[in-house]
Protein backbone atom coordinates (compact mmCIF):
# COMPACT_ATOMS: atom_id res chain seq x y z
CA UNK A 1 0.00 0.00 0.00
CA UNK A 2 1.50 3.12 -1.15
CA UNK A 3 0.61 6.11 1.82
CA UNK A 4 1.38 9.66 1.35
CA UNK A 5 1.20 11.37 4.75
CA UNK A 6 -0.09 14.97 4.68
CA UNK A 7 -0.15 16.60 7.97
CA UNK A 8 -2.50 19.48 8.68
CA UNK A 9 -2.09 21.24 12.07
CA UNK A 10 -4.81 23.71 12.96
CA UNK A 11 -3.87 27.42 13.55
CA UNK A 12 -5.26 27.83 16.69
CA UNK A 13 -3.09 25.43 18.20
CA UNK A 14 0.17 27.28 17.18
CA UNK A 15 -1.00 30.10 19.54
CA UNK A 16 -3.80 28.46 22.39
CA UNK A 17 -3.45 25.58 24.21
CA UNK A 18 -0.14 23.39 23.67
CA UNK A 19 2.17 27.12 23.35
CA UNK A 20 1.04 28.15 26.70
CA UNK A 21 1.87 24.97 27.89
CA UNK A 22 -2.02 23.62 28.53
CA UNK A 23 -2.06 19.70 28.46
CA UNK A 24 -1.86 17.81 25.13
CA UNK A 25 -4.06 17.47 22.51
CA UNK A 26 -4.93 13.69 21.46
CA UNK A 27 -3.92 12.82 18.14
CA UNK A 28 -6.10 11.80 15.73
CA UNK A 29 -5.77 10.61 12.12
CA UNK A 30 -7.90 10.74 9.37
CA UNK A 31 -7.78 8.51 6.43
CA UNK A 32 -8.56 9.21 2.46
CA UNK A 33 -8.52 7.67 -0.25
CA UNK A 34 -7.58 10.79 -2.45
CA UNK A 35 -6.50 14.02 -1.44
CA UNK A 36 -9.32 15.65 -3.08
CA UNK A 37 -11.63 19.03 -3.21
CA UNK A 38 -14.65 17.69 -2.42
CA UNK A 39 -13.29 17.35 0.91
CA UNK A 40 -13.04 20.80 1.45
CA UNK A 41 -15.14 20.97 4.72
CA UNK A 42 -12.61 18.77 6.50
CA UNK A 43 -9.85 20.57 5.52
CA UNK A 44 -11.57 23.86 6.43
CA UNK A 45 -12.67 22.02 9.87
CA UNK A 46 -8.75 21.52 10.40
CA UNK A 47 -7.45 24.90 9.31
CA UNK A 48 -9.97 27.00 11.11
CA UNK A 49 -9.01 25.34 14.63
CA UNK A 50 -12.33 23.59 14.98
CA UNK A 51 -10.48 20.48 16.19
CA UNK A 52 -8.03 21.89 18.27
CA UNK A 53 -10.73 23.29 19.79
CA UNK A 54 -11.64 19.57 21.03
CA UNK A 55 -8.36 19.13 21.93
CA UNK A 56 -7.52 17.77 19.07
CA UNK A 57 -4.55 17.32 16.88
CA UNK A 58 -5.92 16.38 13.40
CA UNK A 59 -4.13 15.18 10.51
CA UNK A 60 -5.47 13.16 7.16
CA UNK A 61 -3.79 10.14 5.82
CA UNK A 62 -3.47 10.42 2.06
CA UNK A 63 -3.92 6.44 1.30
CA UNK A 64 -3.93 4.99 -2.37
CA UNK A 65 -5.77 1.74 -3.23
CA UNK A 66 -8.97 0.21 -3.09
CA UNK A 67 -9.77 -0.15 0.62
CA UNK A 68 -6.80 1.23 2.30
CA UNK A 69 -8.93 3.92 3.60
CA UNK A 70 -11.08 1.54 5.34
CA UNK A 71 -8.08 -0.79 6.42
CA UNK A 72 -6.04 2.09 8.06
CA UNK A 73 -8.97 2.37 10.58
CA UNK A 74 -9.55 -1.31 10.63
CA UNK A 75 -5.83 -1.52 11.62
CA UNK A 76 -5.94 1.30 14.19
CA UNK A 77 -3.64 3.32 11.50
CA UNK A 78 -6.09 5.86 11.79
CA UNK A 79 -9.03 6.75 13.54
CA UNK A 80 -11.62 7.92 11.28
CA UNK A 81 -11.84 7.44 7.43
CA UNK A 82 -13.81 9.50 4.68
CA UNK A 83 -15.76 7.48 2.22
CA UNK A 84 -19.03 5.98 1.81
CA UNK A 85 -20.32 4.07 4.32
CA UNK A 86 -20.81 1.16 1.80
CA UNK A 87 -16.69 0.06 3.34
CA UNK A 88 -18.96 -0.32 6.71
CA UNK A 89 -21.28 -2.63 5.26
CA UNK A 90 -18.26 -4.41 3.70
CA UNK A 91 -16.47 -4.28 6.69
CA UNK A 92 -19.71 -6.30 8.78
CA UNK A 93 -19.91 -8.71 6.46
CA UNK A 94 -16.61 -9.69 7.38
CA UNK A 95 -16.84 -9.18 11.07
CA UNK A 96 -15.75 -5.62 11.83
CA UNK A 97 -18.00 -3.25 13.16
CA UNK A 98 -17.81 0.36 11.92
CA UNK A 99 -20.34 3.34 11.85
CA UNK A 100 -20.53 6.40 9.79
CA UNK A 101 -20.71 9.62 12.63
CA UNK A 102 -21.41 12.45 10.41
CA UNK A 103 -21.64 13.56 6.82
CA UNK A 104 -19.52 15.41 3.94
CA UNK A 105 -20.15 14.65 0.48
CA UNK A 106 -24.12 14.16 0.36
CA UNK A 107 -24.02 13.89 -3.49
CA UNK A 108 -23.19 11.52 -5.71
CA UNK A 109 -19.65 13.57 -7.57
CA UNK A 110 -20.00 12.50 -10.77
CA UNK A 111 -20.99 13.73 -13.96
CA UNK A 112 -22.15 12.23 -17.49
CA UNK A 113 -20.70 13.90 -20.42
CA UNK A 114 -20.84 13.51 -24.47
CA UNK A 115 -18.00 13.32 -26.68
CA UNK A 116 -17.58 16.86 -28.22
CA UNK A 117 -19.05 15.51 -31.72
CA UNK A 118 -22.00 13.20 -30.26
CA UNK A 119 -25.13 15.27 -29.55
CA UNK A 120 -26.49 14.91 -26.22
CA UNK A 121 -30.33 13.59 -25.61
CA UNK A 122 -32.75 14.66 -27.63
CA UNK A 123 -36.00 16.73 -26.70
CA UNK A 124 -38.60 14.18 -25.25
CA UNK A 125 -35.50 11.22 -25.78
CA UNK A 126 -35.85 8.87 -22.76
CA UNK A 127 -32.46 8.43 -21.15
CA UNK A 128 -32.91 4.51 -21.64
CA UNK A 129 -33.01 5.23 -25.64
CA UNK A 130 -30.35 7.38 -25.91
CA UNK A 131 -27.72 5.44 -23.58
CA UNK A 132 -29.01 2.31 -25.23
CA UNK A 133 -25.81 1.16 -27.57
CA UNK A 134 -23.33 3.29 -26.96
CA UNK A 135 -19.84 3.11 -24.84
CA UNK A 136 -19.48 4.57 -21.75
CA UNK A 137 -16.28 5.27 -20.28
CA UNK A 138 -16.68 4.99 -16.33
CA UNK A 139 -14.16 4.22 -13.56
CA UNK A 140 -12.70 1.14 -12.02
CA UNK A 141 -14.93 -1.71 -10.85
CA UNK A 142 -15.53 -1.13 -7.48
CA UNK A 143 -15.35 2.45 -7.20
CA UNK A 144 -19.01 4.66 -6.94
CA UNK A 145 -18.35 6.31 -10.18
CA UNK A 146 -18.41 2.39 -11.69
CA UNK A 147 -21.51 1.69 -9.37
CA UNK A 148 -23.02 4.38 -10.20
CA UNK A 149 -22.94 4.44 -14.07
CA UNK A 150 -24.34 0.36 -13.19
CA UNK A 151 -27.17 2.14 -11.04
CA UNK A 152 -28.12 4.77 -14.22
CA UNK A 153 -28.13 2.04 -17.03
CA UNK A 154 -30.53 -0.76 -14.29
CA UNK A 155 -33.04 1.83 -13.30
CA UNK A 156 -33.43 2.50 -16.87
CA UNK A 157 -33.65 -0.78 -17.51
CA UNK A 158 -30.64 -1.49 -19.54
CA UNK A 159 -28.09 -4.51 -19.48
CA UNK A 160 -24.56 -3.36 -18.51
CA UNK A 161 -23.38 -6.54 -20.76
CA UNK A 162 -25.54 -5.81 -23.20
CA UNK A 163 -27.37 -2.54 -24.10
CA UNK A 164 -23.91 -0.59 -23.78
CA UNK A 165 -20.48 -1.10 -23.76
CA UNK A 166 -18.78 -0.45 -20.56
CA UNK A 167 -14.87 0.89 -20.73
CA UNK A 168 -13.72 0.51 -16.85
CA UNK A 169 -10.77 2.68 -16.67
CA UNK A 170 -8.50 4.99 -14.14
CA UNK A 171 -9.60 8.45 -14.41
CA UNK A 172 -6.80 9.41 -16.94
CA UNK A 173 -8.08 6.81 -19.11
CA UNK A 174 -11.60 8.21 -19.71
CA UNK A 175 -10.33 11.24 -20.78
CA UNK A 176 -8.30 8.84 -23.01
CA UNK A 177 -11.02 7.14 -24.50
CA UNK A 178 -13.04 10.47 -25.06
CA UNK A 179 -10.51 12.19 -26.51
CA UNK A 180 -9.58 9.05 -29.17
CA UNK A 181 -13.18 8.18 -29.82
CA UNK A 182 -12.86 5.18 -28.10
CA UNK A 183 -15.65 5.69 -26.32
CA UNK A 184 -19.22 7.69 -26.66
CA UNK A 185 -19.92 8.85 -23.46
CA UNK A 186 -17.82 9.50 -19.96
CA UNK A 187 -18.51 9.54 -16.42
CA UNK A 188 -16.67 12.84 -15.05
CA UNK A 189 -15.78 14.67 -11.90
CA UNK A 190 -14.37 18.12 -11.72
CA UNK A 191 -11.50 19.12 -12.35
CA UNK A 192 -11.27 17.09 -14.74
CA UNK A 193 -15.08 18.13 -15.78
CA UNK A 194 -14.24 21.55 -16.73
CA UNK A 195 -11.04 20.79 -18.27
CA UNK A 196 -12.41 18.49 -20.98
CA UNK A 197 -15.05 21.06 -21.94
CA UNK A 198 -12.76 24.11 -22.42
CA UNK A 199 -10.52 22.00 -24.52
CA UNK A 200 -13.91 21.08 -26.80
CA UNK A 201 -13.39 17.47 -26.11
CA UNK A 202 -16.56 16.61 -24.56
CA UNK A 203 -20.29 18.85 -24.12
CA UNK A 204 -21.97 19.95 -20.52
CA UNK A 205 -23.20 17.46 -18.76
CA UNK A 206 -26.41 16.05 -19.93
CA UNK A 207 -26.53 13.62 -16.90
CA UNK A 208 -26.21 15.54 -13.68
CA UNK A 209 -25.78 12.85 -10.59
CA UNK A 210 -26.11 15.30 -7.91
CA UNK A 211 -29.41 16.77 -9.22
CA UNK A 212 -30.68 13.89 -10.76
CA UNK A 213 -30.14 11.15 -7.57
CA UNK A 214 -30.22 14.02 -4.86
CA UNK A 215 -29.44 13.01 -1.22
CA UNK A 216 -26.61 10.00 -1.03
CA UNK A 217 -23.80 9.03 1.51
CA UNK A 218 -21.49 9.64 -0.80
CA UNK A 219 -18.22 10.69 1.85
CA UNK A 220 -19.22 10.19 5.19
CA UNK A 221 -16.96 9.76 8.04
CA UNK A 222 -16.68 6.58 10.11
CA UNK A 223 -15.33 5.28 13.06
CA UNK A 224 -14.71 2.03 14.68
CA UNK A 225 -17.51 1.05 17.03
CA UNK A 226 -15.24 0.32 19.85
CA UNK A 227 -14.25 4.03 19.37
CA UNK A 228 -17.72 4.82 20.22
CA UNK A 229 -17.87 3.04 23.01
CA UNK A 230 -14.15 2.99 24.66
CA UNK A 231 -13.67 7.20 23.44
CA UNK A 232 -17.51 9.01 23.53
CA UNK A 233 -15.75 12.47 23.84
CA UNK A 234 -13.76 12.32 21.42
CA UNK A 235 -15.84 11.14 19.08
CA UNK A 236 -18.51 13.69 20.13
CA UNK A 237 -15.64 16.54 19.45
CA UNK A 238 -14.91 14.37 16.04
CA UNK A 239 -18.18 14.87 15.35
CA UNK A 240 -18.78 18.83 16.53
CA UNK A 241 -15.61 19.98 14.80
CA UNK A 242 -16.42 18.35 11.40
CA UNK A 243 -20.37 20.14 11.34
CA UNK A 244 -18.40 23.05 12.39
CA UNK A 245 -16.43 23.14 9.01
CA UNK A 246 -19.50 22.48 6.76
CA UNK A 247 -21.11 25.63 8.58
CA UNK A 248 -17.85 27.82 7.62
CA UNK A 249 -17.80 26.38 4.22
CA UNK A 250 -21.67 26.54 2.75
CA UNK A 251 -21.66 30.26 5.26
CA UNK A 252 -18.22 31.57 3.53
CA UNK A 253 -17.23 30.04 0.21
CA UNK A 254 -14.69 32.85 -0.60
CA UNK A 255 -12.67 31.63 3.02
CA UNK A 256 -13.05 28.18 2.18
CA UNK A 257 -11.94 28.74 -1.27
CA UNK A 258 -8.67 30.28 0.58
CA UNK A 259 -8.47 26.82 2.39
CA UNK A 260 -8.76 24.80 -1.20
CA UNK A 261 -5.85 27.12 -2.12
CA UNK A 262 -3.50 26.38 0.36
CA UNK A 263 -4.29 22.45 0.45
CA UNK A 264 -3.96 22.33 -3.55
CA UNK A 265 -1.14 24.92 -4.03
CA UNK A 266 -0.50 23.95 -7.29
CA UNK A 267 -4.15 23.39 -9.03
CA UNK A 268 -4.84 25.68 -11.12
CA UNK A 269 -7.28 28.96 -10.18
CA UNK A 270 -9.11 28.48 -12.84
CA UNK A 271 -10.15 24.67 -12.59
CA UNK A 272 -10.21 25.65 -8.98
CA UNK A 273 -12.82 28.19 -9.25
CA UNK A 274 -14.91 26.11 -11.77
CA UNK A 275 -14.89 23.17 -9.41
CA UNK A 276 -16.04 25.04 -6.20
CA UNK A 277 -18.54 26.51 -8.23
CA UNK A 278 -20.12 23.19 -9.46
CA UNK A 279 -19.82 22.20 -6.06
CA UNK A 280 -22.12 24.82 -4.38
CA UNK A 281 -24.29 24.85 -7.45
CA UNK A 282 -25.20 21.47 -7.13
CA UNK A 283 -25.47 21.15 -2.89
CA UNK A 284 -22.18 18.92 -2.90
CA UNK A 285 -21.85 19.02 0.74
CA UNK A 286 -23.90 18.03 3.68
CA UNK A 287 -25.13 21.42 5.10
CA UNK A 288 -25.11 20.44 8.88
CA UNK A 289 -23.64 16.88 9.18
CA UNK A 290 -26.73 14.75 9.16
CA UNK A 291 -26.69 11.20 7.30
CA UNK A 292 -30.60 11.30 6.52
CA UNK A 293 -31.96 7.33 5.91
CA UNK A 294 -33.00 8.48 2.28
CA UNK A 295 -29.51 9.41 1.57
CA UNK A 296 -28.28 5.78 2.84
CA UNK A 297 -31.45 4.66 0.52
CA UNK A 298 -29.96 6.16 -2.47
CA UNK A 299 -26.42 5.05 -1.97
CA UNK A 300 -27.47 1.16 -0.43
CA UNK A 301 -29.12 0.84 -3.88
CA UNK A 302 -26.42 2.18 -5.93
CA UNK A 303 -23.48 -1.02 -4.44
CA UNK A 304 -26.92 -3.19 -4.58
CA UNK A 305 -27.51 -2.64 -8.09
CA UNK A 306 -23.90 -2.92 -8.91
CA UNK A 307 -23.30 -5.85 -7.61
CA UNK A 308 -20.85 -5.17 -4.88
CA UNK A 309 -23.26 -5.66 -1.83
CA UNK A 310 -24.35 -8.94 -1.39
CA UNK A 311 -26.97 -8.24 1.39
CA UNK A 312 -29.55 -5.27 2.78
CA UNK A 313 -27.75 -3.24 5.33
CA UNK A 314 -30.19 -1.70 7.25
CA UNK A 315 -29.36 2.00 8.03
CA UNK A 316 -28.77 1.68 12.43
CA UNK A 317 -26.39 -1.13 11.62
CA UNK A 318 -23.66 1.08 10.24
CA UNK A 319 -24.96 4.80 10.83
CA UNK A 320 -24.79 6.48 14.04
CA UNK A 321 -26.01 10.10 14.31
CA UNK A 322 -26.40 10.01 18.21
CA UNK A 323 -22.93 12.39 18.25
CA UNK A 324 -25.00 14.66 15.97
CA UNK A 325 -28.12 14.61 17.56
CA UNK A 326 -26.49 15.54 21.07
CA UNK A 327 -24.86 18.59 19.49
CA UNK A 328 -28.03 19.29 18.05
CA UNK A 329 -29.83 19.23 21.11
CA UNK A 330 -27.39 21.16 22.71
CA UNK A 331 -27.45 24.26 19.95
Amino acid sequence: MKVLLRTALAAAMLTGGLASGASAAEELVIAEPVHSLGYLPMYVAIDKGYFAEEGIDASVLTVDGGGAHTNAVLTKQAFAFIGGPEHDAFAKAKGAELRAVVNVVNRGNVYLVSRKDVPGPADGQSMADYLKGKTIATGAFGGTPNSITRYILTVNHLDPKTDVVLQELATAGIMAALKTKQADIGVLSEPMLTQGIDEGLWNEPFYNVPKELGPYTYSTLNVRQESIENQPELVEGFVRAISRGLAFTHDNPEEATKVAAKEFPTMDKKAMKATLDRAFADNLWSADGNIEPEAWDTGKAVVMDAGILKQDVPYGDIIDMSFWKKMRSAD
